[in-house]
């Protein structure tokens, strides 16, 4: 399971060091820094950022641990420290792996303690073989990692899905909440475990873990600095007040008045719940109306923000103002060119530049 030839190896000695070194500082940065500095502007999950700093700790212990191991000279002290930290490996490192992707759902809270229950089974494999001093369980003990992996992936699938509908539901602004990315960690992890099983590559595998692991801590950083904070427990503490019984009926009005009317959805980061607070009823009621009009949340406003772009278009070219899509996509409330071009295109069929030229001329 574990290569065993890099006594000697000084390059591969000072690289496995510095990627140690590497996750003590991520684990300081994380707990010590008190704001974001790739992402000053955005308030990350406090949680993930715990959680995360707890993994960078755990992956630097984990490196001490195997470090001794190159003044072994018993192959059979090698095999003992090797299974123990095998064992210390499923007790810490994979569980706090798989907790930093239920983290970074945002949705609703998941059980954290599922992920120590899910690598029970590993880690009595690997007692049994410290108990007996030998790799006979080994086998067992890749397969259920593996059969693990494949069915973290599945639930990751399932998982994302539900999310995106979530944030779809709740949110008119996506930047910084979707985390499809996530599944980086998952994939680095399986890749990484599978060339440190079947040793891929021959020598060379010991150099590419350690690669997986300078990547993993580059992507983990740089998604709990730049994943926004979505408060579920605030805004879902709250109590749904369904004595603010606003017929579906009368919820389109209200809409007019309190959201188009007063061009509510130019506001970035604007939300199901702040807007249901604005027109005077609740997010439960409100989202269900939105359902019966087989749109979302984010249609909605987005489809707003896309009409009011389209008239100050029009002024502008009727002024005869230089104006650039990008700074009137800004005003129309969008985050960002890239999401305001995609639901541009979603709506229309076309893309902005096209769409412009077209007006344009046919305006002149």
């Amino acid at each position: 399971m574990y290569e065993r030839e890099f006594q000697g190896d000084v390059l591969y000695m000072m690289f496995y060091a510095i990627v140690a070194a590497l996750n003590l500082v991520a684990c300081c940065y994380l707990l010590f820094r008190r704001a974001n500095a790739f992402a000053p502007d955005i308030k990350s999950p406090i949680l993930l950022r715990r959680w995360t700093a707890v993994f960078f700790a755990a992956m630097t212990l984990s490196h001490l641990w195997y470090m001794p191991s190159i003044f072994l000279t018993s192959s059979e002290d090698m095999m003992l420290c090797y299974l123990i930290g095998g064992m210390l490996d499923c007790m810490t490192t994979f569980p706090l792996a798989i907790v930093i992707l239920f983290t970074m759902l945002q949705d609703r809270r998941r059980p954290l303690w599922l992920a120590w229950v899910m690598v029970v089974p590993a880690v009595i494999l690997m007692i049994l073989n410290i108990a007996n001093r030998d790799e006979a369980l080994l086998p067992m003990f890749n397969a259920y990692l593996l059969l693990l992996g494949i069915s973290l992936f599945l639930y990751m699938v399932h998982a994302l899905r539900q999310y995106g509908r979530w944030l779809r539901d709740n949110y008119a602004d996506l930047e910084h909440k979707e985390v499809w990315q996530s599944f980086v960690v998952l994939a680095v992890i399986l890749i990484g475990f599978g060339i440190y099983t079947f040793e891929i590559g021959g020598i060379a595998n010991k150099y590419i873990v350690q690669v997986n692991n300078v990547i993993l801590i580059c992507y983990l950083l740089w998604r709990v600095e730049t994943l926004s904070d979505l408060s579920i427990s605030q805004q879902q503490s709250l109590p749904v007040d369904l004595s603010v019984t606003t017929p579906h009926d009368n919820i389109g009005p209200m809409l007019q008045q309190y959201c188009i009317d007063t061009r509510l959805y130019l506001q970035h980061d604007l939300s199901l719940f702040q807007l249901a607070k604005a027109v005077g009823t609740n997010r439960f009621y409100l989202s269900q109306y939105f359902s019966s009009q087989n749109t979302t949340y984010n249609a909605y406003i987005n489809n707003l923000r896309i009409n009011y772009f389209m008239t100050i278009y029009h002024d502008a070219v009727a002024a005869h103002r230089s104006v650039t899509a990008q700074q009137l996509a800004m005003e129309s409330g969008f985050h960002s060119y890239r999401t305001f071009s995609d639901a541009f295109k979603r709506k229309t069929g076309q893309s902005v530049t096209i769409w412009m030229k077209a007006q344009y001329e046919r305006l002149e």
